[in-house]
């Protein structure tokens, strides 16, 4: 007789694979699209996605180039010599940091995938990692695709969400490879400062820990654009991720960098030149023009996010919610009341019946268990209507 045992149902995924779920707003989404599809109309205000366009120039860059007939090529893997002046150039103007643009900058397909490819440039399995909490998901999630091992350090509220140095050289730092910090702060929008970045540096030099600042929201709602490769000595030890998707509303555009010594660089990209392949030449084009917009391009898109802000900020006051009023960043972060069991239980409440999405803190980590956050990137007049929603459900 045949056994009829199917021999692909013994095939398993890898062991990495068990050790993560599907991201949060994947599965949140779908959810909401259903809802959608059953034409309840949900407002969202999760995601951090700009909703507006980029510069109109860096728009018609992108059209012209891609006409040409030469420019449709595999392109190279460090990026065209141009864009990595014109991030050079950028650093310069505005955080001034003076950079190689030959050996201390390498152009990314957004700053998401360099979690990856300077995880898998540091971190042997059973390496220590050092990640917030809370922090963005990503980077406890690549970690465990690495098979690092993950030391959470607390972000406190009443510490101004910077790390607990205490706490930190409490911990077995022999065995700890890479920090990630993420200043101005996602989800918290503390802000950085050059005796925070100081202190970063100095706490990597003395332990041999590679600390990489991941800063895509330094320019949003942020008179003082700040570096950690300002700090004298950081580029030793450390590695700075940007991005022009909060900066210059190109999110889907999948254009950011990293900067950093030589070595550090030339590492990563022996793993990145494994893993994919050069930007489209139109798209580095068209960044390249983005990256020189003046002062007027940044104070249209903080005039624009200052208007939202005010609006976040009633919604947050009718869901007696407390925040801190100095946040930066695309986000307001707020506490929820007291009488709210968790922060998870009140956005579903808020989800279902005020059909607005609001993103509930867990997702950051245990010390996010009591906050809600609140996206800038919905226009005022569906921010407006989402505040009348909430105001007609008693939370």
């Amino acid at each position: 007789m045949q056994n009829s045992t199917n021999p692909f149902d013994t095939i398993r995924p890898a062991n990495r694979v068990n050790s993560v779920s599907e991201y949060y707003f994947s599965r949140k989404l779908k959810e909401i699209a259903a809802l959608n599809a059953r034409g309840l109309d949900i407002i969202s205000l999760g995601i951090g996605g700009p909703d507006r366009p980029p510069h109109t120039e860096t728009i018609e860059t992108l059209c012209a180039e891609s006409r040409r007939p030469d420019t449709h090529s595999y392109q190279p893997y460090v990026g065209i010599p141009e864009l990595r002046r014109a991030f050079a150039d950028w650093y310069a103007r505005w955080y001034g940091v003076e950079l190689d643009p030959q050996r201390e900058i390498q152009p990314l397909i957004g700053s998401k995938e360099g979690i990856l490819h300077i995880s898998l440039a540091f971190l042997n399995p059973g390496d220590g990692v050092l990640v917030p909490n809370p922090g963005y998901p990503t980077y406890s999630s690549v970690s465990r695709l690495a098979e690092a091992e993950i030391f959470t350090y607390d972000l406190d509220e009443a510490n101004g969400w910077q790390p607990d140095f205490d706490q930190l050289e409490s911990m077995p730092l022999d065995r700890i490879k890479l920090m990630w910090v993420n200043y101005p702060n996602m989800p918290t929008g503390a802000n950085a400062s050059t005796e925070l970045f100081t202190r970063l540096v100095e706490f990597g030099r003395r332990h041999g820990i590679v600390i990489v600042n991941d800063n895509p929201y330094s320019f949003i709602l942020n008179d003082r654009p700040l570096s950690l490769l300002s700090v004298p000595g950081a580029r030793e030890c450390c590695i700075e991720m940007n991005s022009l998707s909060k900066s210059h509303n190109m999110a889907g555009w999948r254009i950011g960098m990293l900067a950093s010594n030589p070595r550090f660089v030339e590492w990563i990209l022996r793993v990145k030149s494994n893993i994919d392949s050069g930007m489209f030449r139109p798209l580095q084009s068209a960044a390249i023009k983005a990256l020189s917009c003046g002062p007027e391009w940044y104070d249209e898109v903080n005039r624009v996010y200052r208007s939202r802000r005010q609006i976040a900020e009633r919604i947050m006051q009718a869901l007696d919610c407390r925040y801190d009023p100095s946040q930066v960043g695309l986000f307001l972060w707020g506490r929820i009341p007291d009488t709210a069991p968790d922060a998870e239980s009140l956005a579903d409440r808020i989800l279902h019946e005020a059909r607005v999405f609001v993103t509930p803190g867990f997702i950051f980590g245990s010390r996010g268990n009591r906050y809600l956050r609140i996206s800038l990137c919905a226009t005022e007049e569906r921010m407006n209507e989402a505040l009348q929603r909430i105001q007609s459900v008693k939370f």
